[in-house]
């Protein structure tokens, strides 16, 4: 652990060996992101065992210094764990701790910049000519841009490589939204996307953004799967959209649903105006949906700070909890975490 000071304070994990922390890492995502659980706690056992052995040692060290945000740079086989839903003796881990991963601590900006004052470009699909139709999209993208932020949206056939180009080049958007279906495929950089109304942004492609002129201080990829990685694209595409000039990237780690997605979205824009600190709006939303606050009942999706019109593909007989990991521990901060 390296905390603000530059000082290093090593802990030996003690009880147990890479196999042992790599199986529990498996069997809690397992848990985690299985649908057909989101009504039990079997989560419980693998998650506490992996909090006893990563962050329970640190505990004692956290509490002195007064640390409330954790930026972790994990090995290969522990970068694609959910670790803000990690329980601990208080609940999870994020209702402790703000909580976000780097590729390396000396590749990360560590500025600080308000970014209440950045437009944002919100661009999307809801419909696909082979794949399954997204019906939050259009909600999310239009809440976004007309209720909680400053900016512009694009839905469909404006989704395209050459308008987000051209819009770029016309505005400086410090924000980029992309709500659509994306698919991380290990051991090929072509054959993994990010689907746009008119073809496919292959990983490989993500140079084609010139990200870096004007600079994107926070790129939301608001679809499946985009923080999953292997050892030739660590952290997918956000990871390779650090490398392209993103100062922080909000991407995924699992397929999420659309009901999941469009409500931690709303509540992350709402807070991230009021705490403009980009992993803890990503904490408070995710506390809003633990706590309850986030939810949908029938043909709406209240949150804290206002209730949303959804299409019938999205409505509920009844209400629908949102609290359980599977609708929001997939969301994860990756890059500067301020």
């Amino acid at each position: 652990m390296v905390t603000a000071e530059g000082k290093s304070i090593r802990h030996r994990v003690t009880g147990t060996n890479r196999a042992r922390v790599l199986a529990a890492t498996k069997e809690f995502q397992l848990e985690v992101t299985n649908r057909s659980n989101t009504n039990t706690t079997s989560y419980l056992n693998s998650g506490k065992k992996l909090y006893q052995w990563l962050i329970a040692p640190l505990e004692a060290d956290l509490q002195a210094r007064n640390i409330h945000s954790l930026v972790f740079a994990m090995d290969g086989g522990l970068r694609s764990l959910p670790i803000a839903a990690l329980p601990t003796k208080k609940g999870f881990l994020v209702e402790q701790y703000s909580v976000s991963l780097v590729p390396s601590l000396s590749l990360t900006e560590a500025r600080y910049r308000d970014i209440r004052s950045l437009q944002v470009l919100a661009m999307g699909a809801s419909e696909f000519a082979e794949q399954a139709p997204l019906p939050g999209v259009q909600v999310e993208l239009a809440t976004i841009t007309e209720q909680l932020w400053n900016g512009q949206s694009f839905l469909n056939e404006t989704f395209t490589l050459k308008n987000l180009k051209a819009q770029r080049r016309q505005h400086k958007y410090g924000i980029v939204h992309l709500a659509t279906h994306a698919e991380f495929k290990p051991g090929t950089e072509k054959e993994s996307y990010i689907q746009l109304w008119d073809r496919k942004l292959r990983l490989n492609e993500l140079d084609e953004l010139q990200l870096f002129d004007p600079p994107v201080e926070l790129l939301v990829l608001s679809a499946c799967r985009t923080a999953l990685g292997n050892q030739e694209a660590e952290l997918g595409f956000a990871g390779s959209a650090l490398q392209a000039g993103v100062d922080s990237t909000l991407a995924t780690l699992w397929y999420v649903s659309d009901q999941g997605a469009l409500a931690l979205m709303t509540e992350f824009y709402h807070q991230l105006s009021q705490v403009p600190i980009k992993s803890e709006a990503l904490r408070q939303a995710q506390l809003a949906m633990i706590k309850g606050q986030v939810y949908i009942e029938n043909n709406r999706l209240y949150n804290s700070s206002k209730s949303i019109s959804l299409p019938p593909k999205l409505s509920t007989s009844g209400k629908l909890n949102l609290s359980h990991p599977y609708y929001w521990a997939a969301f994860t901060l990756i890059g500067n975490p301020w």
